[in-house]
């Protein structure tokens, strides 16, 4: 984790972000319910690699009802929906989840993934009482998150399906690591 408090660039949660290669700006902004299509377009890019088919109507359903209560945001690229995540609230108070994160299959590898990440921890952070972070994931993006400084607790094989482990991943935020992803730009 210390590696990733000392180079880790930090983004804002709204307005202006970071640019991508071919300096394309990108700004993340609350989710919309005029987004919807938008980001089960970016499920549907992610399938199969990443999310199973019979996932979208669970995917369709959190975008209609649990957007509402949640911190959910999209990421723009040149008005372009490229990306969208957030984070609920576990019933401890004190733990975030992260759900729901995606960018565009055919835009991985850019940074885009990291700006939503950050924006999501920052989000998270500021959040009262939020002492640590959850995910689950699959083998293919645990890797990505542990950079973050997220740790497995659980690796269940095909747990999400056939071919798709599950990894249960932990972030907990000392006081150090809150102040990082609290402190402006």
């Amino acid at each position: 984790m210390d590696a990733m408090l000392r180079r880790a660039p930090k983004s804002v949660i709204d307005g202006q972000m970071p640019q991508t290669p071919n300096n394309h700006s990108v700004i993340a902004r609350a989710y919309a319910p005029s987004d919807q299509e938008a980001c089960l377009a970016l499920f549907d890019s992610n399938v199969p690699t990443f999310f199973l088919p019979s996932e979208r109507q669970d995917f369709a359903d959190f975008l209609a009802q649990q957007t509402k209560k949640w911190p959910y945001q999209v990421l723009e690229r040149d008005g372009r929906i490229v990306g969208c995540g957030g984070f609920a609230l576990e019933p401890d108070g004190s733990t975030a989840a992260l759900c729901w994160g995606m960018v565009d299959s055919t835009l991985h590898g850019i940074g885009l993934g990291r700006i939503l990440t950050e924006a999501r921890l920052r989000s998270a952070a500021a959040t009262p009482g939020v002492l640590r972070v959850r995910l689950d994931t699959s083998q293919h993006t645990q890797g990505f998150y542990a950079r973050f400084g997220f740790e497995a607790l659980e690796v269940t094989q095909d747990g999400y399906g056939p071919g798709l482990d599950r990894w249960d991943m932990l972030l907990r935020f000392d006081d150090r690591q809150r102040q990082f992803w609290q402190t402006d730009i």
